[in-house]
């Protein structure tokens, strides 16, 4: 066995990565059976050679291991160690050392040591020691020999004695587990068995490992043994004896043979045993105190603050020790920044991570073994930054899925901090919300999950940092770390731990469910759950996830190769020459061989170069022969080897010496010929295979590269030759032109290779001109061109315009030296163009412009109008500057092209322009343009008028639809342009209108007349109009069907169809709805077919309702529609009130039967809406409406209501709950007996934890206050006394519930003296010395101060007088004798009521007093008793004790006493002030001992919790401490920060009870509290929900008259609350009927203009909230509500009288002085809802009258219209007008107002538009036209409008009478019949007269004159002979004469 060793070495690490590390020697300290010490101090020195494995103290590398051996044989113990300086190695056996002999051998090799104990025999078992020490320390390692008797084999069992059923012979496989080891979670102390069963044949080998390594190197052989069953049986135990906590990991059993390997694993568990913890390092260091030298002071290791800092401790002993790490003395445990793990090294680890000032202190790391303990320690300092956060982040708590939020404050404005979590740098983000507010810093961490839990930093410049931890609160309570390293092939262990203990988790592995499998071990133990991976491989690398609910935690697993060793180099290399241009290479394989496949690199390398190039890759080893002509150079060239395996490759071993190589050389890239100009250079170049040396030849001569240059040449020339690599080139520099020829020649071995040189002379340039020039010269100037050439002589060539110029006069070419000159000596313009000058390829450019002097216009100066008439000759003429000057002419702005009718002439300087017939169109603004000046004419040709013949007035057509109408016009001119329009507009041909010419006639013929072509029709030419006004009319449309008035009647949803049949198709109709045209939408259709017209509405719905009319102009049909809306009623239950009682819990169901079967209903509780959840379901099943509650409880009572649209039931549901009960006590309790000032609790436990209960005593109520308090936890219900008085006894009665018969439970409870007790001296017999003729004194102290004690001596009572005194001083008697003699020696005896105590007094000679024991110093918390105690002796010395120099008296909070010799002191409820020194005085000597109060933690007893209330109310969050501290020992805080000030908020301290009240609480106020002290903080969330919304103010029903206002008001509990108002369910939207208003609590609601369809429920609706009144609309009867009013307007004017009725539905007549008005086109009569209009255009005076109108019964009062002439003047009188008769004449006056009417007379008669009147009137103009005037037309016009009048006198000069037809010259008639006269003459009216020889004839019944126009007639009745004669019609001057003959019958 081996004491452990231990050595703790600190490394820092800066933030985030650094490799700067730090070695400090460790301190050690010794322990009584460990490590000894040497004189030089630490475990290693040098700091374990510079952090090696090896040096320092003597370590174990491998312990000796057990062995077994047979008697007579030779038995070996082997062990490997290191130290520095090396130790001396001894072996002991039984205590006693070991020395070599002839048995016993002890060995060295390196760091390998052995013992070979020789035929071993019985003796020789038992443990041997060895022992390893040098002057650094000591190590011990153990192993035991066992000594086996030879003994006679036992028989092997065959196959056929196992077991039945078993094969006898098994098939061969590769091992299989049959049963597997399972995981287990045990006791420290307690034994482990791990079972498992393997198949497999051949029988499989077993083997077990622990984390990788075999069992038998970490454990001693007794600690663990290895079985297996019989012959057969396939079990393998391996068992652990005393299991210990480094004995827990991951247990791996393999199993192999030779068809293959499995593993299968389990882990162990160890819970550590409480009664055997590790021994604090303060105890040790007291037991090591005891061997003289102490430990020397631990090191010091320095870290700067934020960074991380790392101890690392190396434990070495056998048994594996034990290992903890403490700081200041407390054991640590892993946590957030504090990791506790062990490295692949072996070492325990702990790293402090983001050290802070709080870290600093004595770290120390403890190991023990059975063998023995020792630990190590190193002092922690923290380096803090210069510059920090003024203030810094604190830690935060919050639950997951909520928010966290941490905060910080820099020192000032302006500095950029950075976030980070853990090494993970923050960015904003959803997730991540940082903010900046001035000098403060914040992160919001939104959607809190498990791995968010952790550490998080704020960093500003400098490196300087802030750290906090975020602590999530969820279902996982550790979760798992954020990344795991684990070798290939090693074991991953993942834990996590949840805080419920059935709580079932999945594992994941991307996303990939993990299965359990041997290699995947997945356990379950209370809170924790582990996951295993046994043997990882790089598939097993990703994202490790556990699943716990919605909530997870994830690690990322990275699986790092395993370091493999690479196989060595190769042996005995040689480098020799092989053949010619060769090397021969030899070598040997590495020695050892490698154990997998390997293979040989060959690499090369050019002497002088860097660069290695591999040759070839073999196999085998032996000999490689390497030929030259790979080679790329000439060169020499040197190898060298190496050996590469998938482990990797073995270091170079370089080939002796090196070899000349020459490689093949050819050619890649010949030379070719070089062709340049004189004076260029030439570059011949080649390319090889291989990098060689060659020669250049230029015509046979060698070239040298580096030689003189050609002597033939000059010395400006020369050539270069260069060489890169296989590249050759020569540079030929200025080549002349007699070097045109020469060969150039390359040779080098196995190359000869020539080319050619070919130089040509240079072209010619042009030195000037470089660029292009422009020439500009004016005619008949000289211009010269000069070309300035590179060599004189050279040939040129000149071109113009592309074309080469050929020397003329004109054009003069010249040539002198390098100068060329193109010379024009009298340039004209047509010299101008683009001329080159190209010599060889080179050539310049020149643009030559020639201008002439500007062409000037000298006639005319000024523009020039001609005016000519159509058909004229029209010359225009110019006069220019220039003869022949070219001039444009053009035409509004269009140039002008010669033709017939437009001719171009040109004569010297005069240019004209000739239109032969110049037609109108020919006319327009002509302008010659010459040069930059221009003339301009304005030529207009004009034409005769046109004038309209027939018809000189305007013509007044009417047709009917299908006519044919033709309107024709008479023009003045042949072939003149008439254009006819209609209403303003061209028309144009159609088959629906023709236009016709015929000479001068022009028609419009409409073939058949429609509608639409209805209008005014103007026949248009030049300067003359004729109007034609067209009226068509239609047969008047009827409605065929329905003839009467339509009622329909409709239910909600139906289908309604209004049809009309008309007597005509396709006439369109207009529908009406309440007198307002109704518009086609989704509710209602129009729809036409035919003569058939309908209105459809899909589906009806009440307010669809109404009159509806179908307008068809001339006839309507009316249609009465009402739709009506089944209602929705409630069938059952029949009563509308219903009050029901239920238990609760329990199931109610609440039910209720609608029809129709699709009815909605709400159900509401109190007034609000329920929605369904999983307390409360809404069904609905089939015409079933229910509302259910599964489980009823008490706050689930109150008033429910089912509500349709049309009717509700309410249920009043009432809930019991069940009485309550007193549980606990179960019996009546029995009388409790306390003594005063002792605290008791009374305490019940009822059946419901809500229910009240009153506390009494005797009958009266029991009132709070600082001594009794009442407690409610849960059903548990407590009174605490905390100081029982005598007032407090009585009968406490505790009364569940208010009423008379509550159940109640009674406490009886009594307060007694406790009887007097003598509480010191404690020992009932107590020996006293005095010395003689001293007082005696003797004293006791009663438990109370008014106890009664008797005194006596020897059995005799004593009494105070004489020398004896008896002294009472609180609860201390005294006994008193002064002056001692040697009779006052005796018994005394203290008698108190209950108790006594006995002194025996000696009277001698008292020996010095001293202290035979000393104080101890101590160190207590705050409000701990602290106790004093010492010896002395002799027993009866006097002792004083003194605090801090003064003397102690006992009180209630100090107690002496006094045992024989030993005294105590106790100071009872030790304050910080009790500190000091504390002195036992005697007369000899003292003791003084320090005594230390610390402060005692403030913790929190009770804690927050999380809270909820409602806005407005008052919340009470409250703690209790562990301790009464002082005003602000507490702090309260809300989100991190102090409690803002805020009246609202009140901190109250009640002893150890804090609490926070606030006081109407707001939303805003919601958030994270907490309460922290200096030692310990709690925090909880409080969630304020808002106000929950009620009615103050119901709304209550309203009951109007049809049109008039509703107002509905409602008060709510809350401010600006937004609903909705509804009527009848439908959303109501602020219009013009509809006012909705809301003012702080109040809301209003105001419809106006009602119906009878409004009538229904109105509702306000909010989130939580329903309120609903009954809206009632009754009708109002029919009546006039606003009646007419007068009116006045103006002739012309419109007029509209306006009346309002009660009902929009209603007859009204309208009367005018007594008689019924009906529409025209003048009156129109409207119906708008209610209001009646009566509308008047153009009234007249006729209008003027009283009008009235009537409804029913009501008649409004009659209104007045008053029509006032408009005020006209004439503003240009008539003018007289003389015409002849046959003539027209037009009068015309003109009015001061437009659209005034008027009329004309002529001679006092009316005249009327028609015939040969023609009236018209535009605006203010009024005009007259007279056709055809005859003589009677003769007489005064007069015209009036309005007052307005004019006059004037037409005169027609009459023209002479004559006969136009005459009659025969002779008529023969028969006797007896008539005979006729007719003639015609030349004019109407005029007067004939009839003779008969020269007599007028007299008209009679013979004679009858006709006159019909101008045709005239005489009729002769009855003709007879005697008629005979000639008749004379005499017409003016002119007569006619007719023979008449009678022929008889």
């Amino acid at each position: 066995m081996s004491c452990p060793s231990v050595l703790v070495t600190p490394d820092m690490y800066p933030f985030p990565n650094s490799t700067n590390f730090l070695n400090l020697p460790p301190d050690c300290l010794q322990s009584k059976v460990g490590v000894q010490r040497g004189q030089r101090g630490g475990l290693y020195h040098a700091a374990m050679e510079e952090r090696g494995v090896l040096g320092g103290a003597p370590r174990f590398l491998r312990f000796p291991r057990p062995v077994r051996a047979l008697s007579g044989t030779d038995a070996i113990l082997r062990c490997c160690l290191t130290g520095s300086p090396p130790p001396t190695v001894l072996w002991e056996k039984d205590g006693q050392q070991l020395e070599a002999s002839s048995r016993l051998c002890l060995q060295t090799e390196g760091a390998e040591h052995s013992l070979l104990v020789r035929e071993v025999g019985a003796p020789d078992a038992g443990v041997y020691v060895c022992r390893a020490q040098n002057s650094c320390g000591e190590a011990y390692a153990a192993a035991a020999l066992t000594v086996q008797e030879p003994s006679e084999a036992e028989p092997t069992p065959s196959l056929s004695q196992g077991p039945p059923g078993l094969p006898l012979e098994p098939l061969e496989g590769p091992p299989v587990f049959l049963e597997g080891p399972q995981s287990q979670w045990v006791q420290q102390g307690e034994e482990v068995v791990l079972a498992c069963q393997v198949g497999g044949q051949p029988e499989p080998a077993v083997h077990w490992e622990k984390d990788g390594r075999l069992l038998e190197d970490i454990w001693e052989s007794g600690h663990f043994s290895l079985t297996r069953g019989l012959a057969g049986d396939r079990g393998h135990e391996l068992r652990i004896r005393g299991i210990r906590l480094p004995d827990a990991g991951v247990y791996v059993c393999h199993a192999s043979n030779t068809h293959g390997r499995t593993v299968a694993a389990a882990l162990l568990q160890i819970q550590p045993s409480p009664e055997s913890p590790l021994s604090s390092p303060r105890q040790g260091r007291r037991a090591s105190a005891g061997h003289g030298q102490g430990p020397p002071a631990p090191k010091s290791f320095w870290v700067s603050e934020g960074k991380h800092a790392k101890f690392r401790c190396y434990v070495t002993g056998k048994p594996e020790p034990e290992t903890e790490w403490h700081w200041e003395g407390h054991p640590l445990s892993p946590g957030r920044r504090r990791l506790l793990y062990r490295d692949h090294d072996g070492g325990f680890v702990l790293k402090v991570l983001y050290c802070q000032p709080s870290d600093c202190g004595l770290y120390v790391c403890a190991a023990r073994n059975s063998a023995g303990h020792t630990l190590s320690a190193v002092q922690l300092h923290v380096r803090e930054p210069r510059v920090r956060f003024a203030v810094a982040l604190e830690d935060v708590e919050g639950e997951e899925h909520g928010d966290a939020v941490l905060e910080c404050q820099v020192p000032s404005r302006g500095i950029a901090t950075t976030w980070y979590r853990e090494d993970q740098r923050l960015l904003p983000s959803p997730k991540y919300e940082m903010g900046e507010a001035g000098v403060v810093r914040r992160l919001v961490i939104h959607d809190l999950e498990a791995d968010d839990d952790g550490i998080y930093l704020c960093e500003m410049r400098g490196r300087v940092r802030t750290v906090a931890t975020v602590a999530v609160k969820g279902p996982i309570a550790r979760r798992l770390p954020r990344k795991l390293d684990v070798l290939e092939g090693e074991n991953a262990v993942l834990s996590v731990e949840v805080r419920g203990t059935k709580a079932l988790g999945h594992w994941t592995r991307d996303g990939q469910e993990l299965p359990a499998s041997p290699r995947i071990i997945q356990t379950s133990s209370n809170h924790t759950h582990t996951l295993v991976l046994v043997g990882v491989t790089r598939q097993d690398a990703g994202v490790v996830t556990f699943s716990l609910g919605s909530s997870h935690t994830s690690s990322r697993l990275r699986v790092k190769c395993m370091k493999q060793i690479p196989p060595g180099p190769p042996v005995s290399v040689e480098l020799g020459t092989g053949c010619n241009n060769a090397a021969l290479l030899s070598w040997k394989p590495p020695v050892p061989a490698p154990d997998t496949a390997f293979t040989y690199r060959l690499e090369r390398q050019e002497v002088g170069t860097d660069a290695w190039v591999q040759c070839l890759t073999t196999e085998a080893a032996g000999v490689v022969e390497v030929p030259g002509d790979g080679m790329p150079n000439e060169g020499d060239y040197r190898f060298r080897l190496c050996v590469v395996s998938k482990h990797g490759q073995s270091p170079y071993i370089l080939f002796p010496g090196s070899v000349h190589l020459v490689p093949a050389v050819q050619v890649q890239r010949g030379l070719q010929d070089v062709c340049v100009q004189e004076g260029d250079d030439a570059t011949f170049s080649l390319e090889l295979s291989t990098s060689v040396q060659g020669t250049w030849f230029l015509n046979g001569a060698e070239l040298k590269a580096k030689g003189p240059e050609s002597g033939s040449r000059d010395e400006a020339q020369g050539y270069l030759v260069q060489q890169h690599g296989p590249h050759h080139s020569l540079l030929l520099r200025a080549t002349r032109l007699q070097d045109s020829g020469t060969l150039i020649t390359f040779l080098c071995p196995g190359v000869h290779i020539s080319a050619t040189l070919h130089v040509q002379e240079a072209p010619v340039r042009i030195v000037l001109p470089q660029e292009k020039v422009s020439i500009e010269a004016m005619s008949l100037e000289q211009v010269v061109l000069v070309c300035e050439l590179s060599r004189a002589g050279a040939p040129v060539h000149w071109y113009k315009d592309g074309l080469e110029i050929e020397e003329s006069q004109a054009l003069v070419l010249e040539n002198e030296g390098l100068r060329c000159r193109l010379v024009i000596p009298a340039a004209q313009p047509q010299h101008g163009g683009e001329f080159v000058c190209k010599a060889g390829e080179d050539s310049a450019f020149f643009m030559v412009t020639i201008q002439e002097p500007p062409v000037k216009i000298l006639f005319p100066q000024d523009e020039v109008s001609v005016t000519a008439e159509s058909s004229e000759r029209v010359v225009l003429s110019c006069e220019l500057s220039q003869a022949g000057a070219p001039v444009h002419w053009s035409r509004d702005g269009m140039v002008v092209k010669e033709s017939e009718t437009l001719l171009l002439e040109s004569k010297g300087p005069h240019c004209h322009l000739i239109l032969p017939a110049a037609q109108p169109q020919d006319g327009g603004k002509f302008v010659c343009k010459a040069g930059e000046d221009q003339a301009v004419f304005h030529v207009t040709i004009t034409e005769p008028p046109v004038r309209i013949v027939q018809p000189q007035d305007e013509m007044f057509l009417t047709a009917v639809t299908s006519e044919r109408v033709v309107l024709t016009c008479q023009v003045s001119q042949p072939r003149a342009s008439v254009g006819w329009y209609k209403n303003g507009m061209e028309v144009e041909e159609s088959k629906y209108l023709v236009l016709e010419s015929e000479g001068l006639q022009h028609r419009l013929v409409l073939p058949s007349v429609r509608l639409q072509d209805g209008g005014e029709f103007v026949c248009s030419t030049r300067d003359d109009s004729a109007f034609f006004t067209l009226t068509v009319t239609e047969p008047p449309v009827k409605i065929l069907f329905p003839q009467d008035e339509v009622s329909v009647a409709a239910v909600s949803s139906e289908r309604v169809v209004l049809t009309c049949e008309l007597s005509r198709a396709g006439a369109p109709v207009r529908w009406y709805k309440d007198g307002l045209e109704v518009e086609e939408n989704e509710g209602l259709v129009l729809e036409s077919e035919g003569p058939y017209h309908r209105l459809v509405l899909p589906a009806a719905q009440p307010q669809d309702g109404g009159e509806f009319v179908c307008d068809a102009g001339d006839d309507s049909a009316f249609f009465i529609v009402g739709v009506t809306v089944p209602p929705e009623r409630i069938v059952r239950p029949a009563a509308r009130f219903l009050q029901l009682q239920f238990r609760s819990p329990g199931r109610v169901e609440l039910r209720c039967e609608v029809a129709p079967v699709g009815a909605r209903v709400c159900w509401y509780k109190d007034g609000l809406e329920v929605e369904a959840s999983e307390d409360l379901k809404l069904g609905a099943e089939g015409p079933i409406r229910t509302l259910t509650l599964p489980q009823a409880r008490p706050q689930d009572a109150g008033e429910y209501v089912c509500e349709t649209r049309d009717e509700a039931v309410t249920f009043d549901l009432r809930l019991a709950e069940s009485p309550v009960q007193f549980l606990l006590p179960e019996a009546a309790p029995t009388p409790l007996s306390v003594s005063p000032g002792e605290h008791f609790i009374l305490s019940c436990e009822l059946s419901r934890a809500s229910a009240p209960v009153f506390w009494s005593l005797n009958g009266s109520p029991v009132v709070e206050d600082g001594n009794l308090e009442l407690r409610s936890e849960g059903p548990r219900r407590m009174l605490l006394i905390r100081a029982a008085h005598p007032s407090h006894a009585g009968n406490y009665t505790c009364q569940a519930g208010s009423e008379p018969a509550a159940p109640t439970l009674t406490f009886p409870v009594q307060v007694t003296e406790p009887p007097v007790k003598v509480l010191s001296p404690e020992a009932s017999r107590t020996g006293v010395r005095c010395a003689p003729g001293r007082d005696l004194e003797l004293a006791v102290c009663l438990s109370g101060p008014g106890g009664a004690v008797r005194w006596y001596k020897d059995g005799e009572r004593l009494a105070s007088r004489g020398r004896v005194r008896l002294e009472e001083a609180g609860s201390r008697r005294v006994l008193r004798v002064r002056g001692a003699r040697s009779g006052d020696a005796g018994e005394y005896l203290c008698d108190a009521s209950q108790d006594s105590r006995i002194f025996l007094v000696s009277v001698e000679e008292i020996p010095q007093a001293k202290l035979v024991l000393e104080l101890t110093p101590l160190t207590i918390q705050e409000g701990d008793d602290a106790t004093f105690r010492c010896e002395v002796f002799p027993p009866d010395a006097e002792l004083t004790w003194l605090l801090n120099g003064t003397a102690i008296t006992p009180c209630n909070r100090i107690e002496t006493s006094q045992n024989g010799p030993n005294h105590s002191l106790t100071l009872r409820c030790c304050q910080i002030s009790d500190s000091g020194n504390v002195t036992a005085q005697t007369k000899g000597s003292e003791s003084t001992a320090r005594l230390h109060v610390r402060e005692a933690e403030l913790l929190f007893l009770r804690r927050l919790q999380d809270a909820r209330t409602e806005e407005g109310q008052e919340l009470c969050m409250e703690v209790e401490t562990s301790r009464v501290g002082g005003k602000g020992v507490v702090s309260w805080l809300r989100g991190g920060k102090p409690l803002p000030e805020d009246p609202r908020f009140s901190v109250v301290q009640d002893g150890r009870v804090h609490r926070l009240i606030i006081h109407k609480v707001m939303v805003g106020d919601q958030g994270i509290y907490g309460c922290k002290s200096h030692h310990d903080r709690t925090q909880a969330r409080l969630l304020v929900r808002p106000e929950q919304l009620k009615v103050r103010h119901p709304l209550e029903d309203v009951v109007v008259t049809e049109g008039g206002s509703a107002t509905f008001q409602l008060e709510l509990s809350q401010f600006g609350v937004t609903g909705e108002w509804a009527r009848g369910g439908v959303r109501l939207e602020p219009g013009r009927n509809c006012q909705i208003s809301a003012q702080g609590h109040n809301h209003c609601l105001v419809l106006s203009s009602l119906g009878l369809a409004d009538t229904g429920t109105v509702s306000f609706t909010t989130d939580t909230l329903r309120c609903a009144a009954r809206l009632e609309v009754k009708e109002i009867p029919l009546a006039i509500v606003k009646g007419l009013q007068d009116l006045e307007v103006m002739e012309g004017d419109s007029a509209t009288f306006e009346c309002e009725l009660s009902r929009t539905q209603a007859d009204l007549t309208w009367d005018k002085d007594g008689q019924e008005l009906s529409p025209s086109p003048r009156l129109r009569i409207q119906a708008l809802g209610s209001r009646r209009l009566l509308q008047l255009r153009c009234c007249g005076p006729k209008d003027a009258g009283t009008y009235s109108c009537s409804v029913g019964n009501s008649q409004a009062s009659a209104a007045c219209l008053t029509v006032r002439k408009k005020e006209v003047s004439v503003l240009l009188e008539l003018k007289p007008v003389k015409a002849r008769e046959g003539d027209g004449a037009t009068f015309k006056c003109t009015v001061s107002k437009p659209d005034i009417p008027g009329s004309w007379q002529l001679g006092g008669r009316v005249l009327r538009p028609g015939g040969r009147v023609r009236i018209r009137q535009e605006g203010n103009l009024h005009s007259l036209v007279l056709s055809e005037l005859q003589a009677e037309d003769s007489g005064e016009i007069q015209f009036q409008a309005g007052q307005a009048k004019s006059s004037t006198q037409l005169e027609v000069e009459v023209l002479p009478l004559q006969i136009c037809r005459r009659p025969p010259r002779e008529k023969t008639v028969l006797a007896g019949r008539r005979a006729a006269l007719e003639v015609t003459v030349s004019r109407g009216g005029g007067h004939v007269r009839w003779l008969l020889g020269g007599v007028d004839l007299p008209p009679g019944p013979k004679y009858e004159f006709r006159s019909h126009g101008v045709t005239h007639s005489l009729i002769i009745h009855n003709v007879q002979p005697t008629d005979e004669g000639t008749y004379c019609c005499q017409a003016g001057e002119d007569i006619a004469n007719t023979n008449l003959l009678v022929e008889s019958s």
